[in-house]
């Protein structure tokens, strides 16, 4: 790998949840757009999107503006579905896309094979976190990642060093706490798969803090979960120093004043730091962004971590900006000390307890001077002002002059940014008048008049009238950069015939913005690629007995799992030093052993591999791609675990081909889905976990340092995960289990463990011999009885039935089926 060399200008990509979103982006500035399709595969299922019949007219609309289109497909692909999605492939690339981003990697090798020539860009989804991981898909022919929010600038910056993809980057809007294709939160609590665009935001709901069964006060930190917002206009240059090549504005799901208002600063950041100068942000520009929406802003992740700056958790609503504080209640006037300006018809906030009900907004009717202080009145029964009380804080949420101006950027009818164009005009007696035309957005076109110029009588043209007349493009989204004329002789030009000129010129030049490229378009694709996959199978095993591995967390868990005479096991240890005991202790109980990677393997992290490399285990369950990479080349036995999100027979297969002796199928997969896939490839090579606590959400963010250590990240926190017993209880009492891992990175489980165990008998009839059972803090009798109900099962002994039913008579919480029960309610979350 030899790193990128070049430093130019990067693209500013902005998103667009509808048409007007797409408009909005055009004229502040945006080089590119990214958009979902109303039919779905997107991960933005709540935005508006776009239709796929008005495909054509969007891509000529920004082709004819220089500005590219990008489709996400970044969701993950049901069996089912492939289908559908193989004909969104083709509307797509039959309009003229510019680039689809993708999460699955099998929809990745579906669209390879719709058309070779479509451009693919990996999808924050795809958790590429390194340059091994991007290494491990560079040859599906991907062309450009979008890395996750979790990296530094610094890791950035190696990442560029040791790729020749392009890599794209977030530089402002929301951030997800969880990892970006590994949030199962939404799926777990209530059927809403983030991976599926359908995210729930449990991530914006309160929490209280349990440690070594203790409730922690934390005053009034609730939102232990909600990232402020990424804001990186300061840190442009150094992103292009680190070799990003495409600066992404986060938000299809808000208004098209939103995307006018930070496209165009990020547009200006840009452009400064190509002139080789930081930008400057007023005051009032920073007030401007954070009107347009703002949970606060922050730097995210670029500069490393700072658990507590990142998630405050005060709030974890769009407040706007800081207006000041209540003084006084008097009658229907309240007292304001203001730290911003306010004004009539300004929507504002008073902060309070949104789950108690006590925040309250509505728009300013009235401003009154008082002093240093104003008093505002509000419509009739906006505010009830009984329950504000001095020290309140107000925030201002809208500023409607504001948006009306943002509003005029782009709902005039009239292009306000326009594409430059040169002309090259050659005039000589005798000869015919050529004029030649290259625009910005790579259309070209050449007239000539079709008669020759006569010598001029008294006015022969210039260069300056050529210009003049050339220049008036002022109906058309074209403006004249710079003519250049070779005159020969003093030729006479009639106004008449530069007029005639000019218009055929720019019927040429639209014209040519809106050819199509040339795609192939190879039919019955996912035909051919299923009966590949199929005939790329394992072999049957018959009636192979059934085997039950189990998962296990710590040493002492390891030695009951295996006095119980369970001889397949797996371990996933916070301290990959125990790994060493673990094989040990196997060997000496003749077991077989596999080894567990952390789910996310960033820059300087290569060497985890290693480490489980020496344990002299008989392989490894892999969490992420560069795992899979590196078993591969090393021919070490290895199985694909859940995280690498196999919801299809494509990705199945891509897997297989990797070295997956064995492929854990995605948690987003409920039961008809699951035996969906089962039918679609053979069950030997596939595994299944039919009992859990879902780790719900995977996180950079440490909640450990947040709030229990008075330091900021893991170089300073004291590592209170190694002192603790932490739990986070959510709105309905539930506590769920808070755990780190060797990159401090910590994950949430569900409470309530999740049993298969009534789907068992329709998997071992679809040819599933492979089980697992994933342990948590289980011990004692109520792990000794688990294992054997679950052997019972799959010897035949024991119904599905009376498994789940004896579990959820034992356990304090119950069990519930989870994502693989029959019927589930998806509004069951909220």
């Amino acid at each position: 790998m030899h790193g990128n060399s070049e430093r130019s200008a990067p693209e500013l990509l902005a998103p667009a949840g509808d048409r007007q979103c797409v408009s909005a982006a055009v004229e502040n500035g945006a080089d590119a757009v990214y958009f979902g399709l109303e039919s779905g595969f997107n991960a933005r299922a709540r935005a508006t999107n776009l239709h796929v019949e008005d495909l054509p007219e969007v891509m000529e609309f920004l082709h004819a503006r220089g500005v590219k289109g990008y489709a996400t497909l970044n969701t993950l692909a049901f069996p089912s579905e492939l289908p559908a999605m193989e004909a969104a492939v083709v509307a797509l690339t039959e309009a003229g896309i510019d680039a689809v981003l993708v999460q699955d990697l099998g929809v990745v090798e579906l669209i390879r094979a719709v058309s070779p020539d479509v451009p693919i860009h990996a999808s924050t989804q795809m958790t590429l976190t390194s340059a091994e991981c991007i290494a491990a898909v560079e040859p599906l022919g991907i062309s450009r990642v979008v890395l996750p929010r979790e990296l530094s600038i610094r890791e950035i910056g190696k990442i560029a060093r040791q790729t020749n993809l392009e890599l794209e980057a977030f530089v402002h809007g929301a951030l997800c706490v969880a990892y970006s294709g590994q949030c199962l939160t939404s799926e777990s609590l209530g059927g809403r798969s983030a991976n599926r665009g359908q995210c729930a935001q449990a991530c914006r709901l309160p929490y209280d803090l349990i440690c070594d069964g203790r409730d922690v006060d934390l005053d009034q930190v609730k939102y232990l979960l909600s990232p402020q917002d990424l804001a990186a206009y300061q840190l442009v240059p150094e992103l292009i120093e680190a070799g990003v090549c495409c600066l992404k504005i986060e938000g299809r799901l808000k208004t098209p004043e939103y995307v006018a208002n930070i496209t165009r600063h990020y547009r200006r950041a840009i452009d400064a730091a190509v002139e080789g100068r930081r930008a400057a942000f007023s005051p009032q520009d920073v007030t401007e962004m954070e009107l347009s929406f703002s949970r606060g802003f922050s730097p995210g992740w670029l500069q490393g971590c700072d658990h507590k700056m990142l998630v405050p958790g005060l709030s974890s609503a769009k407040r706007g900006v800081r207006l000041g504080a209540v003084v006084a209640v008097r009658g229907q006037r309240v007292r304001v000390r203001l730290s911003g300006e306010v004004a009539a018809g300004d929507g504002v906030v008073f902060a309070g307890d949104r789950e108690q009900g006590r925040e309250q907004g509505g728009r300013v009717y009235e401003v009154l001077q008082k002093g240093q202080d104003v008093e505002l009145t509000f419509g009739r029964e906006a505010i009830d002002v009984g329950q504000l009380e001095p020290g309140q804080e107000i925030w201002k949420t809208d500023d409607p002059r504001l948006t009306s101006r943002l509003r005029k950027t782009f709902a005039g009818g009239k292009p306000l940014r326009r594409v430059p164009v040169d002309f090259e005009v050659y005039a000589a007696v005798g000869e015919p008048l050529r004029v030649r035309g290259s625009a910005a957005n790579g259309a070209h076109a050449a007239v000539e008049s079709t008669q020759p110029l006569d010598v001029a009588v008294r006015h022969p043209v210039t260069a300056e009238v050529l210009e003049q007349q050339l220049g008036r493009l002022g109906a058309t989204v074209y403006q004249l950069r710079r003519l250049t004329a070779e005159i020969h002789g003093q030729p006479m030009v009639p106004l008449s015939v530069l007029g005639g000129l000019r218009r055929r010129l720019i019927e040429q030049l639209v014209t040519a913005s809106q050819v199509r490229p040339p795609r192939r378009i190879r039919p019955d694709a996912w035909q051919r690629l299923r009966d590949a996959a199929r005939e790329q199978g394992p072999p049957a095993t018959g009636d192979a007995a059934p085997r039950l591995r189990v998962l296990c967390r710590s040493l002492a868990q390891l030695g009951e799992v295996l006095a119980c005479g369970v001889r397949q096991v797996m371990v996933d240890f916070q301290d990959l030093r125990e790994y060493r005991a673990a094989v040990e202790r196997t060997r000496e109980a003749a077991g077989e052993i596999f080894l567990a990677t952390p789910r996310i393997q960033k820059p300087d992290e290569f060497g985890l591999f290693r480490l489980l490399e020496k344990q002299g285990a008989d392989g490894i369950l892999v969490r992420n791609l560069a795992g899979v990479r590196f078993c591969r080349e090393r021919q070490i036995p290895f199985v694909g675990d859940f995280s690498l999100n196999a919801a299809n027979e494509l990705t199945v297969d891509f897997l297989r081909r990797q070295g997956a002796a064995r492929v854990t199928v995605s948690y987003d997969l409920n039961r008809e889905q699951l035996l969906e896939l089962l039918a679609a490839v053979p069950g030997p090579g596939i595994e299944v976990v039919i009992h859990q606590h879902m780790p719900m959400f995977h996180m950079e963010h440490c909640v450990f340092c947040s709030v229990l250590s008075p330091g900021t990240d893991k170089t300073n926190c004291g590592r209170p995960c190694d002192l603790h017993e932490v739990k986070m209880r959510d709105r309905v009492g539930m506590e769920h289990p808070l755990t780190a891992d060797v990159g401090c990175r910590n994950t949430l489980f569900n409470a309530v463990p999740q049993s298969a165990a009534e789907a068992v008998p329709a998997m071992l009839a679809a040819g599933v011999r492979d089980f697992r059972l994933e342990l948590l803090a289980d011990q004692g009798d109520g792990l000794r009885e688990m294992l054997g109900l679950y052997r019972g099962l799959l010897a035949g002994r024991v119904t599905g039935k009376q498994v789940w039913q004896r579990l959820n008579a034992s356990n304090r919480v119950g069990v519930t089926r989870g994502t693989l029960e029959a019927r589930r309610n998806p509004l069951a979350i909220l």
